[in-house]
């Protein structure tokens, strides 16, 4: 029997210790399901907080999992890892943050169109891709949304797998 690969897009982010914690999370993931490509680091300011700010990452990987299963099983353990602690203020500082954008092409987290922090490093990794609500590919949503939100890439940063 052969088990569907589910191509997922995730977005990693860490505003604790983010230049360890990032990298660390990768490296986890690429033990557990297998890794295609990881975007740049890129760092912008806390959104919804005045906590120190954010540094994030795409992640493009497959996965014979469900979304739910894939969140339950895979993601929420490796944020529980690396020390997540969730409470009632999503905005929140945190050690690792790990959100599904896309699951085989479908937007799966509708502020890809609307943040520089996720459009960013999600077009370096699919430029070309068409998202149904802008009609445009994604690296022009992109670039339309660095030019209103600060965002600096942080070359320092390595997220190698």
């Amino acid at each position: 029997m052969t088990h569907t690969r589910n191509q997922v897009c995730l977005l990693f982010g860490s505003n604790i210790e983010p230049e360890s914690n990032l990298p660390r999370a990768i490296r986890l993931l690429a033990g557990t399901i297998p890794i295609q490509r990881v975007s740049s680091a890129w760092e912008t300011k806390a959104v919804g907080s005045d906590g120190p700010n954010f540094i994030n990452a795409a992640v493009l990987a497959s996965t014979s999992l469900d979304p739910i299963t894939f969140k339950e099983r895979v993601l929420r353990p490796l944020e529980a890892t690396l020390g997540r602690v969730r409470s009632s203020d999503k905005n929140a500082p945190r050690t690792v943050d790990i959100d599904i954008v896309l699951w085989e092409d479908q937007t799966v987290d509708p502020d890809l169109t609307l943040h520089a922090y996720i459009a960013v490093p999600v077009s370096e990794l699919l430029p070309d891709l068409n998202l149904p609500d802008t009609k445009e590919p994604l690296r022009k949503t992109a670039s339309r949304l660095s030019c209103v939100e600060t965002i600096r890439k942080r070359s320092d940063v390595v997220l190698t797998q």
